[in-house]
This record gives structure tokens, C-alpha cells and sequence, in this order.
């Protein structure tokens, strides 16, 4: 008998992704308020005040803002890694077909913004940013889909969880690849030779969660004194977690719901407190027709729907994959427009891009007006379709 797709750790990653998404909204506010008020300078220095103690060389302090960005966004991508393997293994990406829709979408989701965002600032100096409009925020985008409830097809809610997966390893890519400055080889033989251990206990049957957490601490710490960025650690360690084909409950399972609610409930917040305080200023609205700017907000409001509905498009009429089930085209271009929503990796892409600080904020405040542009976008045209669909039945029900 073919074994069952186990579904429950998707209702749990939905239903922690919405409440996540909900923190998420008021701790950017909270953020904001203490940036325009006359604690912001005080938060400032809170930020930059530096914790731990170096050991013989070892260093391990460092300012609160890395120890959030690189220390507790790793595990952020643990999670990532663990959600992206078992969609592999057993779930949305497990065979071809199943695969092809969300991973053409999500591919036509990150180059379509990224070839907006580069063809308007092509000859300016903030060329470096092209990655910041092809991610998708998960907890933003599945908290929006969330609150519609009933009015879109369970199966979307799927899809979108499935694209925005595959649209963090397209970024998890990128940052590797194209946002590493500076690479110490030696630093990488000691974070090779860790995940070759991880790998080997793996194979040997190993279980208990301790013994991939500990090498983990030590493939973090080389990691971030490669030049790699640190998170990266947690993907590859999400990689090497035992899992299995059986109704057990397996230690990648395990690990998985033991992450959902402090990443949701309390990582990813943290992360938006300490990266969204923007101090608001007028000429911030003038600066929303830069070339940055306009590029971050062409890229998420514009790129996101054209390229996630041109690709599905393709992959569906090329006979490669299908669309969801009770679902339609119009219903790929409201989700198109949720995925648009690029808070949280976006963010996270613009500090790797630029060292300036203004084109920091820019780019940040760029992401939040185009983020909740998308998201209010996407609810209200899903739900337009929903009362448009109401309206149809019940004129069909009279006649």
C-alpha cells in the first residue's frame, strides 16, 4: 500500500506561519514607533552593544545585530533547510511532476524582478541590490493566504508554500554565490570536514538530535569566518538530519516542529524589530523615484505576478505540470501578487548588498511600502475573485 503523504507538518508550518506573520506585522510597527521617537538613538546603540567573550583566540563577540542576523537568522534557515527537504523527500517537490509547477513559478518569480530591478539600475551604483526583489517572505505570504480562509482553494495555500520553498533556496543560492566578499579556504576545509561528520552519522544511523547539534554550533562558527554568510550553516546542517519513509515520526520531523514556534513566534520578529527601524524623514517619499527604489518596488509589485503567472503558464501549456485543483489563472495572478511580498529575505538581501547605510534604509523602506502594497493587493483581488464566484452561482441558482 502506497504510504500517505503526511500532512501534518504543513497545517502546523500554515498555522504557525500565520500567527508568525501577525508578529511579524507588530514588530515592524513597534520598530518604526521606536525609530520616530526619542528612543531610536538609545535602540541604536542597543543594537551595536557587543556580547559573548573570545577564548584564546576563538572569537565569539559580537555586536546584538550580528548575533541576530548571523546567529539566530541561521537557525531561521535551518528551519528553511529542513522545510525544503522533506517537500523533496515526501512532499510538494517529491516528483517531477508535482515539482514542476512551483519550481517554474518560483524560478519566473526571482528572474523577472531581478532583471527589473537590474535594467533600471544597470548604470548606477547600486547595481549590487538585483537580489533583493526575488524573494518571497514564507510567514508574510502564508499568513495573507491564511486570513482568506475558505475563499481560495486549499490547494493554492499548497502551492504557495511550495513556491515560496523554493524561492528561499534560490535566494539561500544567491547569497553563497553572488553575496560573498571574501572567501578563507581554510575556515571552509574545517566546515567540509563537519559536514562530512554530519553526513557519516547520518549513514551510521544515528538518531539522537544532540549529535548533529553540537558539530552544527562548530559548522556555524567556520562558516561565518569563511566569508560565506553564517546562515548558510543552517541549511547545510538541515540538510544532513535523518529522516525517513515511515509513519514514525522521524529525527528531521522532530527537529521541525520543535523550531516552528520559536523561529515564527519569536526568531523572525526579532529579526524585524532590529532591521526595520527606519527613521522617516521627507525626502524618503522623493527617494522612492530612485533607481534603488524603484527597482525594489518594480521587482516585487510588478515582477513577482508577470513572472510567476508567465512561468506557470509555460510549465502548464508545455504538458510539464498542472494547474492547482479548482483553481484558475486569475487565481495564480492574486497569488502572484502575494508573492511579492519579499519582507524578511529581502531585508536580509539588502544588508549583504550594500555597505552604505543609506542605501540601506532606502532599500528597507523600498521593501516595506512595495511588501505591503503586494500583500493588500493580493488579498483584495483574491478576494474579489471569491465574491465575483458567489456573485456567478447564485445568478446561475435564479436563472
Amino acid at each position: 500500500m502506497a504510504k500517505l503523504i503526511n500532512l501534518k507538518p504543513f497545517r502546523e508550518f500554515l498555522r504557525s506561519g500565520q500567527i508568525g506573520g501577525v508578529l511579524l506585522m507588530v514588530a515592524v510597527v513597534v520598530s518604526l514607533i521606536i525609530a520616530n521617537s526619542g528612543w531610536g538613538d538609545s535602540f541604536h546603540k542597543l543594537l551595536e552593544l557587543e556580547l559573548g567573550k573570545n577564548f584564546n583566540g576563538v572569537q565569539l563577540r559580537y555586536p546584538l545585530e550580528l548575533w541576530i542576523n548571523d546567529g539566530l537568522m541561521a537557525i531561521f534557515f535551518l528551519l528553511v533547510g529542513l522545510e525544503i527537504k522533506r517537500e523533496i523527500l515526501e512532499g510538494e517537490l517529491s516528483s517531477p511532476k508535482k515539482a514542476a509547477l512551483p519550481v517554474f513559478a518560483a524560478l519566473g518569480g526571482m528572474l523577472v524582478p531581478a532583471g527589473i530591478y537590474f535594467l533600471v539600475n544597470r548604470h548606477s551604483e547600486t547595481a549590487a541590490g538585483w537580489g533583493i526583489p526575488m524573494a518571497t517572505d514564507i510567514a508574510f505570504a502564508l499568513a495573507i493566504i491564511s486570513l482568506l480562509g475558505k475563499k481560495v482553494p486549499s490547494s493554492l495555500k499548497i502551492f504557495l508554500a511550495a513556491l515560496a520553498i523554493v524561492d528561499d533556496l534560490g535566494a539561500i543560492l544567491v547569497i553563497a554565490i553572488f553575496y560573498t566578499a571574501e572567501v578563507h579556504f581554510d575556515q571552509l576545509l574545517y566546515a567540509g570536514a563537519i559536514v562530512a561528520l554530519l553526513t557519516a552519522l547520518n549513514f551510521a544511523g544515528v538518531k539522537k538530535q544532540i549529535f548533529y547539534i553540537i558539530p552544527g554550533v562548530f559548522l556555524w562558527y567556520f562558516i561565518h569566518h569563511s566569508g560565506i554568510h553564517a546562515t548558510i550553516a543552517g541549511v547545510l546542517l538541515a540538510l544532513t538530519i535523518p529522516t525517513n519513509n515511515t509513519d514514525v515520526e522521524s529525527p528531521l520531523e522532530k527537529m521541525e516542529h520543535a523550531l516552528h514556534k520559536p523561529v515564527n513566534y519569536f526568531i523572525m520578529p526579532i529579526f524585524a524589530l532590529a532591521n526595520t527601524a527606519i527613521h522617516f524623514v521627507p525626502e524618503m517619499v522623493e527617494g522612492l523615484g530612485s533607481p534603488l527604489a524603484l527597482g525594489v518596488i518594480l521587482g516585487l509589485i510588478l515582477g513577482k505576478p508577470l513572472g510567476i503567472t508567465l512561468f506557470s503558464y509555460i510549465s502548464v501549456k508545455s504538458g510539464l505540470s498542472s494547474l492547482p485543483s479548482r483553481s484558475t489563472w486569475k487565481h495564480i495572478i492574486g497569488l502572484g501578487f502575494l508573492g511579492g511580498i519579499g519582507f524578511t529575505m529581502s531585508v536580509f538581501i539588502a544588508l549583504l548588498s550594500f555597505g552604505n547605510p543609506a542605501f540601506q534604509t532606502e532599500a528597507k523602506f523600498a521593501i516595506l511600502v512595495a511588501s505591503v502594497l503586494s500583500g493588500t493587493l493580493g488579498y483584495l483581488f483574491l478576494s474579489f475573485l471569491y465574491r465575483k464566484r458567489k456573485e456567478q452561482i447564485y445568478s446561475r441558482k435564479i436563472s
